[in-house]
């Protein structure tokens, strides 16, 4: 048996958009990103997407040289729509919550057009890094 037919159907778990907050090795810690409240951005994000994302906080998304990293995935409606996970990275401003928190609000990906400013955060992980956080 495959370890996908394990696994709850996307669309069960996927009703709302989620937002993945790395807070691991890299992401997440002054050492590596000076200057910004990651606790702050963390709990805003959870504060201004309540009831509209499951924000989650992982350890690592394996992409720490663009510390910090956060992944929007798609809720139900907006995959059905072709929307896929968009991985952000360097999300070091502490205006970037609020720019992302307004696309999700939107219906984030597949839904809604992303902000132009997110444009300098996107970034494609490797198949391997991107497959892990989907599993």
């Amino acid at each position: 048996m495959s370890r996908r037919s394990k696994k709850a159907a996307p669309a069960a778990r996927a009703a709302r958009p989620t937002v993945t907050v790395c807070r691991g090795c890299c992401c997440g810690t002054a050492a590596k990103v000076p200057r910004l409240d990651h606790e702050a951005q963390l709990a805003d994000l959870r504060t201004l997407l309540a009831g509209v994302a499951m924000v989650r906080r992982t350890d690592c998304l394996d992409a720490c040289e663009r510390a910090n990293v956060i992944v929007i995935q798609p809720s139900a409606e907006g995959r059905q729509a072709g929307g896929r996970p968009v991985w952000l990275g360097q999300v070091n401003d502490p205006g970037a919550a609020a720019d992302i928190t307004a696309w999700v609000k939107d219906g984030g990906p597949g839904l809604a057009e992303p902000p132009g400013i997110l444009d300098l955060y996107t970034f494609s992980p490797s198949r391997r890094v991107r497959h892990e956080l989907e599993d």
